[in-house]
């Protein structure tokens, strides 16, 4: 893994997405199932690879979870190839019973059906208001009808959306060795989104043949860096899945510890998932404030990370940054409370170019201009704890009125 944004000669490509990378197709339709959102109101989309892909994956840690969840766990537990992936909005089917079990089991079977392959390859993805049955006769008219294509991948994008107000998608080339990868990908999530590994759907695709046990190693390492950095509202749903398909249309040996382009693949795969975890803050329920918080100079990795997602998940410094109150006190708060290792003395503190605590000690910066600083889409609050040489970033948004009303009425 490496600490780079970027990948060496890697190219951000204009309206990727998901099926970029080679092999994949995509689509999506409206059912029914999802009576919210922005048009085209798509709600069940479905993400095919025209060959068998190494998977890896991330889920909740929610005691509480869905049977597309538990599938999940078991499909990648068991090390078989995944085909593809059916995931729908408005309906989390969690906490229903048998008949939920069946229900995800049934749209398995029909997306095999519907696409030849092993139904034991079919991921499957649900997710909206928790304690309702899936309708299942329009998501089997679903399956059968939508059509897939290459440049499906916004359509499934949209798709899987839920109270999000526009979709996530990115997707990067870059060559190692004459020879080209892509990788795309596409999220959702905008409320119930606290990190607890995934807080949210991220699918990614890369057409690089990749060794499995490799690929699954480094998305753990890259979802601590970025997906676990997330924060809107300090809920974690019960439906989070976060994979990753390696189809390896690119051709070669697969790649590992000790291939050249490891390196390059990891830091691709983690760019796109830092690019999605970004758009995921900055779309929170009712935001207007990308808070992005760099915690810098701690003792341990731990603690950086620690450190980092307490302050960009209090309440008060949300709301300090939806007021543009320059109350720098409550990031030290924030992390007086974290568990991080944290000597007040040494602590220096930033909103923006401007340094209010140095040395834990208060400067004679211009409030004034701190506000007006704070006064755009996008704050960044930045601290040095001096205690070592671990970093880590986070990033969430401001909590507003318009959270509120959006969650009062989710279901009425």
């Amino acid at each position: 893994m490496t600490d780079a944004p970027d990948a060496p000669s890697m190219q951000w490509l204009d309206d990727g997405g998901v099926t970029t990378p080679e092999g994949f197709s995509a689509g999506g339709i409206f059912t029914g199932v999802k009576t919210y959102g922005e048009e085209p109101r798509l709600d069940l989309g479905i993400l095919l690879s025209d060959r068998p892909c190494e998977v890896a994956g991330v889920l909740t840690r929610s005691a509480v979870t869905g049977p597309a969840v538990s599938r999940a766990r078991r499909l990648l537990e068991s090390g078989a190839p995944a085909r593809a992936i059916t995931a729908n909005s408005g309906c989390s089917n969690t906490v229903t019973g048998q008949q939920g079990i069946r229900d995800t089991e049934r749209i398995a079977q029909l997306t095999a059906d519907r696409f030849g392959i092993d139904p034991d390859g079919v991921f499957i993805g649900s997710t909206g208001v928790i304690g309702r049955l899936l309708p299942m006769p329009p998501i089997e008219d679903g399956i059968a009808k939508v059509e897939l294509s290459e440049d499906g991948g916004a359509a499934f994008a949209r798709a899987i959306l839920t109270t999000d107000t526009v979709t996530k998608e990115a997707a990067v080339r870059f060559e190692v060795d004459g020879v080209t990868y892509h990788v795309g990908g596409c999220a959702k999530g905008s409320g119930m989104i606290h990190p607890d590994m995934a807080t949210m759907f991220g699918f990614i695709t890369t057409d690089a043949p990749v060794d499995r046990v490799w690929l699954q190693a480094a998305l753990g390492l890259i979802a601590d860096r970025t997906f676990n950095m997330l924060d809107i509202d300090m809920d974690t749903s019960t439906s989070d899945t976060v994979l990753i398909l390696a189809n390896g249309t690119a051709g070669g040996e697969p790649i590992g510890r000790g291939h050249a382009a490891a390196g390059p693949l990891a830091s691709a795969l983690e760019s796109v998932a830092r690019h999605l975890t970004r758009e995921l803050a900055r779309d929170g329920e009712g935001a207007n404030t990308l808070i992005e918080t760099v915690v810098e100079g701690a003792a341990s990795d731990e603690d950086a990370r620690l450190a980092a997602r307490t302050v960009v998940s209090s309440p008060l410094i949300k709301t300090m940054v939806t007021g543009r109150d320059p109350n720098w006190g409550r990031v030290m708060m924030a992390i007086g409370r974290s568990g991080a290792r944290v000597e007040q003395e040494q602590v220096s503190v930033w909103i923006g170019p401007h340094c209010v605590l140095e040395s834990g000690t208060p400067t004679a910066a211009d409030l004034a201009a701190v506000s007006q600083t704070m006064d755009a889409d996008e704050v960044q609050l930045r601290v040095d704890l001096a205690l070592g040489e671990a970093t880590a970033t986070a990033w969430g948004c401001d909590l507003t009125t318009e959270y509120v009303h959006i969650n009062a009425d989710y279901t009425t």
